[in-house]
This record gives structure tokens, C-alpha cells and sequence, in this order.
């Protein structure tokens, strides 16, 4: 898989580097600023990008920018984005439009790298990877939505859900049936008005309109 990244802790972006090509990924670019990513991104045209939202020389939203920018050249670019902490305005604008091919990840996450590797490989395949502390946000930010009628459980599966895991994946973290997860979905989809939708990313895109409607 052909990887760019853009990354300006030069620490952490040759942590990436390295992890990257340890895993049989090659990366075709690296940018250190946010000017460099856009062109790096046109010219290479890679399977996924790994964005910093944050980077010089503004330190506000330079690689988030360029994401969108470059998604706009080369529709359905795969973008997996890093940011140290949940900024809920750059998430909400990130997965709007369909959010495809759309990762949001803390910067922790990398340290686990069994977990941020399945995220790249999600991401690159059109799925969505999305942190969990960042669901969460999306989930608590407004008071008296029908999220409020979902049971606790009905709640976890959401989140597993808009993470962009599968049934099997949720029934084995929840530790209960398949069955029952999607009888929990079934209810989910019932209680927020969402229509009936097949099994897979489409679904996660269903959630992830829901939330992005209640931002």
C-alpha cells in the first residue's frame, strides 16, 4: 500500500515511517508543514494519506485543509487523520459528505499498532475508522436528542459501530451473540429514525450522518 504522510514532529513522523515500511507498506512522501501536502498528495496520488491536523506554519488546521483540498482533486482519496486531542469541529467537517475513506484517530492510537494498522487497512479499503473517545464526543455533545432513548448497551453498540466495526467484531467485544448485536443495531436504527440499511460501511455512514446532524 502506498502511503503518504504528513506529520511535523520529526520524531513521531519517523515512528510512522518506520512502522509503516516494517509493515510492507511503502511510503511514497512525507511533508513536515502544511503548503508541503497538497502537492505531495496531487503528484503521488497514494492509497492513503496520514494527515496531522495541526502543522506549521499556523498550527490551527493546515493539514485538516489539505485533506479536504486534496479529496476534492482526487475524490475518494482515503485520508486517516491524526490530532492529539477530540476537536469535534475539524471531526464534524471531516465525515461530512459521505466520509468515505475517513479515519479520525488520537495520536495515542498509533502506539497500539496492531489497532492503527487495521484502522489504516480500514480506511484504505472506503471504511471508516473512527476513535473512540471521538465517538464519544459526537454522542454527548447535544442534551435532549433521541440518543437519550438509546439503553446503555444500544449506546456501545453505536460507538462500535461508528467505529466501523462489523457484527462479528461488536458480539466479540461486547462478548455476547451476533444474534443479539443486531438485534441492538435493529433497535438503534429504530429509536433514531434511521431507515433499514444493509450490513457494512453503508451503515456506519447512516450513523455517522445521524451524529453528524446532532453536532
Amino acid at each position: 500500500m502506498r502511503v503518504v504522510i504528513a506529520e511535523d514532529n520529526a520524531l513521531l513522523r519517523e515512528g510512522l515511517v518506520l512502522l509503516l515500511t516494517s509493515s510492507g507498506h511503502e511510503v511514497v512522501a512525507v511533508a513536515s508543514s502544511g503548503p508541503e501536502v497538497l502537492p505531495a498528495l496531487i503528484e503521488h496520488r497514494p492509497d492513503v494519506a496520514v494527515l496531522d491536523v495541526r502543522m506549521p506554519p499556523g498550527f490551527r488546521d493546515e493539514g485538516l485543509r489539505a485533506a479536504l483540498a486534496a479529496r476534492k482533486e482526487i475524490p475518494g482519496l482515503p485520508v486517516l487523520v491524526l490530532s492529539q486531542y477530540v476537536e469535534e469541529s475539524y471531526a464534524a467537517e471531516l465525515l461530512g459528505g459521505g466520509a468515505s475513506g475517513v479515519g479520525y484517530l488520537l495520536k495515542d492510537r498509533v502506539g497500539r499498532v496492531d489497532e492503527f494498522l487495521d484502522a489504516l487497512d480500514r480506511v484504505a479499503a472506503g471504511g471508516t475508522a473512527l476513535d473512540p473517545e471521538v465517538v464519544t464526543e459526537l454522542l454527548t455533545r447535544r442534551r435532549d436528542s433521541p440518543l437519550d432513548s438509546l439503553t446503555p448497551r444500544e449506546r456501545e453498540v453505536l460507538e462500535l459501530m461508528a467505529e466501523g466495526h462489523d457484527n462479528a467484531t461488536i458480539a466479540k467485544t461486547l462478548v455476547v451473540t451476533e444474534r443479539s448485536v443486531s438485534k441492538h443495531i435493529g433497535n438503534v436504527f429504530l429509536k433514531l429514525g434511521l431507515p433499514p440499511s444493509d450490513s457494512g460501511h453503508r451503515r456506519v455512514l447512516a450513523v455517522l450522518a445521524y451524529l453528524n446532524r446532532e453536532l
